[in-house]
């Protein structure tokens, strides 16, 4: 297992490293900089050059690419041009926002999903199943922004049972909290789930067509009982994947939700960077993203090797 999970984390660092070049370079070609946005287009040429060296856009790219990865590995993310305020700052008041909404959204998703998708499995070809497949698809199709603006209007502006945007912040109280993430977390949780109950129900199928499943009902098992007892584990595999795309996909992709419930989240923060040509700002919250995705996908892979020893044995 060791063995596995150092092989597994060179490859977490060289990603890091390409990532690391690509997002720069990428940022790096696009027309215009942030001293040009900040002072206009009509700016004195001595008054541009002056704010771009304060700013440090006038060194080579080599020296601006290593004094950035390694302000990262101290902790320094630079200063936010527009803001002028350290990004690290700006990136911990948002992950406060973003990473409790997407471990929200990824227990409810899961919660939802592995039972609706064994049940699914279990009475495969009847109407249960039927009817899960039919929900599911809605929920694939339907747009979460859509979905998101329903339960405001159902739930807060109709019921008012929950509120329709904000964050009042942990100083508030937890529960204050929860019920201003809970809309939020379920637009973003219910299409997921559908995707995650499907692949479910499809792994479970393909589990119990093998072997050692028709052993099992052979020696008097249900149904039912194949899927719990033998299917259900060896079905975990592309779940597992599944759950850490979505868990990526949802801290980095709820822009839109975290708009249309006035979040500060850094999906809106990403946004905002864009907008205001502050590269600093874009290219450390993609950076933190990138690593995150890449560090979750490390831990899947540990969690495949834990599901299935065989994996062990390979590295």
């Amino acid at each position: 297992m060791l063995r596995y999970a150092a092989s597994r984390l060179v490859s977490l660092i060289l990603s890091l490293v390409v990532a690391s070049l690509v997002i720069f370079a990428v940022l790096e070609i696009i027309p215009g900089d942030a001293a040009s946005f900040m002072l206009g287009m009509n700016a004195a040429p001595d008054t541009l050059e002056a704010l771009r060296e304060q700013l440090g856009l006038n060194g080579s790219l080599l020296s601006r690419y290593l004094g950035w990865v390694t302000g990262m590995l101290q902790g320094d993310f630079g200063t936010s041009y527009t803001y002028r305020t350290p990004v690290a700052e700006l990136i911990a008041a948002r992950m406060e926002v973003s990473v409790p909404l997407t471990l929200y959204a990824l227990v409810l998703s899961t919660a939802i999903a592995l039972p609706v998708g064994l049940l699914a499995a279990a009475r495969q070809g009847k109407a249960t199943d039927l009817a899960v497949m039919g929900t599911t698809q809605l929920g694939v199709a339907v747009p979460n922004f859509w979905f998101a603006m329903i339960l405001v209007l159902i739930f807060a502006v109709n019921l008012r049972w929950l509120p329709s945007g904000g964050f009042p912040g942990w100083e508030k109280g937890v529960w204050v909290n929860v019920k201003a993430l809970t809309l939020p977390a379920v637009a973003l949780a219910l299409p997921q789930a559908s995707i995650l109950a499907r692949v479910m129900r499809s792994a479970v199928l393909e589990t119990l067509t093998q072997d050692y499943v028709r052993t099992a009902r052979a020696k008097g098992l249900n149904r039912t009982q194949a899927v719990l007892r033998h299917a259900f584990r060896n079905a975990l595999i592309p779940v597992l994947t599944i759950l850490g795309l979505q868990f990526s996909f949802l801290l980095a992709g709820a822009i839109i939700i975290e708009n249309v419930f006035f979040l500060p989240g850094l999906g809106r923060l990403i946004f905002q960077g864009i907008t205001q040509r502050d590269l600093i700002v874009v290219k450390s919250v993609v950076m933190i993203l990138v690593g995150a995705v890449i560090l979750v996908n490390f831990l899947v892979d540990l969690a495949y090797a834990l599901v299935d020893p065989r994996l062990r044995r390979r590295a």
